[in-house]
């Protein structure tokens, strides 16, 4: 007989008997689908914004497991099936879902509510009868809430410590918070704290340099494209750090097998630094905890995870996605997403809090999907877990608690406006919290324009090398010297920010929505040495769509030359004797609403962390040479 397969465990136990049941009806007639007609592509692909997937599937616990462990893939907005995969997997499932419906057909009509007399822990519930599903749901929360215990190991933090450039994220957000105080208003009050752009700064390093999304991961042999294969049984030391669920994948160019244990410790994923939502929010709350910021784990019942960080200076939680580099949006599952939301519920040492309310501007909607238990039943559980958690708490802690909890309360009865604020720049909020956020389109200007002039090495070498990386938003100058931030190094720049495609995986320079045209410069200047231009070896990147127009020049005084955009190397020697370079790009054109799109600088993937799509080697000589 075929083995259990744990995914089908979770949805079958893990779930309503009602619920499981007509998830499992889907999913059998997905897999009979398949397995009857396997060339045909219609059952093979499954849109994840389906009405049916979104009402039957996406709520069910187990249920997206079960489609993962067939061997589907998410391919942008669907699930798809690829045709190179082998259909065991899926006759595996589907015969273990048959089985467990049927167990469960047999059991439901022959099985009592529960007795009242059940009381899992020390939980208590006030009403005379107890449901099957209100059971399950205690189970999750009493989970969820044991494991977010795992934050608050004290050697654990400290390894998380060590991963963190702390000190650089506080020296970039020292920076941006002395921008910001220098653009207000004399006698203004700045409206932001530095440990609220440290945040910004800790999310977007968690993103782009410390933690990877993985889809299907690389053929460990040969570095190939892999495809799913299903499920493979864990070993000893993968149980050992929570990887209970390891997925199969197929390397297409040697046949070799890869193995993708989905880790559930955040002292593994320390090290791999690699997952999906789960791994990512899981790490990312170990992350926040270990530099001092109060957290929460954050479980959406329709499958998603994520972060709120306490802000001492703004006295509320804050959503923050890891997965998305986005803080304090808190709209952008139900109204960016689509999502229909049910219960979404936030986990800390101190406190369980059921926090849905927050993340919608549809209570009403919400409620009519809110079925897995009664709201009585489910404050009066959170309220006796908190209790429990909080009994060792001084006095006057608890009356921070009861204090923040009394804001929060407030903040939920009020449904937000559910405009478009989730999905482009926000209009809420303090200026300096927008554009600590990078919300304005604009960047915070600068005290003053920066200027490039020869350190030490470069009179030596008599090279002056910069290089930039979008996806890193850093500059690397010389051998190594780093910079954060593509405004920190620029001498002019209009209408121009920085844009990351959630979607699409990639990030360039773009100008702001709405402008007709931008500009950006940088500027070296030896004037104040013994050395002026002898070449320039130069690459710049730029892509236009539709009639957008991009024009790089490198300019001297009154002098330009025309500079191409390529992925080679040119030799620009037109400003040979030159004591100061200008570079600029000007961006125009473009068609629609979205011209703004149309010209792009430095597009690349925000995976790349190796290419410079600007890469600029001016070469010098002593000035007695140039005659």
């Amino acid at each position: 007989m075929a083995p259990s397969v744990a995914s089908v465990k979770e949805l079958s136990k893990g779930n309503p008997t009602p619920d499981f049941l007509a998830a499992a009806e889907i999913l059998l007639k997905l897999a009979n689908n398949i397995l009857n007609s396997p060339t045909n592509p219609k059952y093979r692909k499954l849109r994840l914004a389906n009405e049916t997937v979104q009402n039957k599937l996406l709520p069910v616990s187990g249920a997206m497991e079960c489609l993962f462990d067939m061997g589907f893939v998410e391919d942008e907005d669907c699930l798809t099936l690829p045709i190179q995969v082998p259909l065991t997997s899926l006759a595996l499932i589907r015969d273990e879902i048959k089985k467990e419906t049927q167990t469960a057909k047999e059991e439901n009509s022959s099985k009592p509510v529960a007795s009242a007399t059940f009381q899992p822990q020390s939980v208590r519930v006030s009403s005379p009868d107890l449901h099957v599903s209100e059971l399950e749901f205690f189970t999750k929360l009493q989970t969820s809430s044991q494991s977010a215990m795992k934050y608050e190991d004290i050697s654990l933090q400290e390894k998380a410590r060590k991963v963190i450039p702390i000190q650089d994220l506080m020296k970039i957000s020292e920076s941006k918070y002395q921008s910001i105080k220098d653009s207000q208003d004399e006698g203004c009050s700045v409206g932001v704290d530095i440990q609220d752009i440290f945040l910004l700064e800790l999310i977007n390093w968690f993103k782009t340099s410390f933690f990877s999304w993985v889809n299907s991961p690389k053929c460990e042999y040969c570095g190939g494209d892999t495809f799913s294969v299903g499920p493979a049984t864990p070993s000893p030391q993968e149980l050992r750090w929570g990887g209970g669920r390891v997925e199969n994948y197929q390397c297409g160019k040697c046949q070799g097998f890869t193995r993708f244990p989905r880790y559930n410790d955040p002292e593994k994923l320390l090290e791999t630094r690699k997952g999906r939502c789960g791994e990512w929010a899981n790490c990312f709350t170990l992350c926040c905890r270990a530099v001092g910021f109060e957290a929460r784990y954050v479980l959406d019942w329709t499958d998603h995870v994520w972060t709120e960080v306490y802000s001492s200076f703004q006295k509320r939680w804050l959503h923050c996605d890891p997965c998305e580099n986005v803080c304090d949006k808190p709209l952008l599952y139900e109204k960016g997403w689509g999502k229909k939301l049910s219960y979404i519920i936030a986990f800390s040492r101190e406190e369980v809090l059921d926090v849905t309310w927050r993340y919608s501007c549809k209570h009403k909607e919400i409620l009519g999907r809110r079925n897995k238990c009664r709201e009585s039943w489910l404050v009066d559980t959170i309220f006796q877990m908190n209790s429990e958690k909080q009994l060792a708490l001084s006095a006057s802690r608890k009356q921070v608690l009861l204090q923040r909890l009394i804001v929060e309360l407030v903040e939920f009865v009020t449904p937000k406006t559910g405009d478009n604020e989730e999905l482009s720049g926000r209009i809420s909020g303090s200026v300096a919290w927008r554009v600590a956020r990078g919300e304005t389109g604009e960047p915070p200007k600068p005290k003053e324009a920066y200027v490039f002039s020869l350190n030490e090495s470069e009179r030596r070498n008599q090279i002056l090398h910069l290089r930039y990386n979008p996806a890193l938003d850093c500059y690397i100058r010389g051998s190594g010297d780093r910079i954060s931030g593509y405004e920190s190094c620029l001498f002019e720049a209009k209408n121009i920010f920085r844009k990351e495609e959630k979607d699409w995986e990639m990030v360039y320079l773009a100008r702001t929505e709405n402008s007709p045209s931008s500009e950006i410069t940088w500027k070296f200047d030896f004037s104040d040495s013994e050395y002026v231009v002898d070449h320039i070896d130069i690459l710049v990147s730029s892509t236009t769509y539709e009639d957008g127009i991009v024009t790089w020049t490198l300019c001297s005084g009154d002098f330009c030359a025309l500079v191409r955009a390529t992925t080679e190397v040119q030799k620009v020697e037109d400003l040979d004797g030159c004591n100061d370079v200008c570079l600029t790009a000007m961006m125009r054109g473009g068609k629609g609403d979205i011209a703004w799109q149309h010209t792009q600088l430095f597009r690349q993937s925000l995976q790349d962390k190796q290419s410079f799509p600007l890469d600029i080697k001016i070469h010098l000589k002593p000035k007695k040479s140039h005659i």
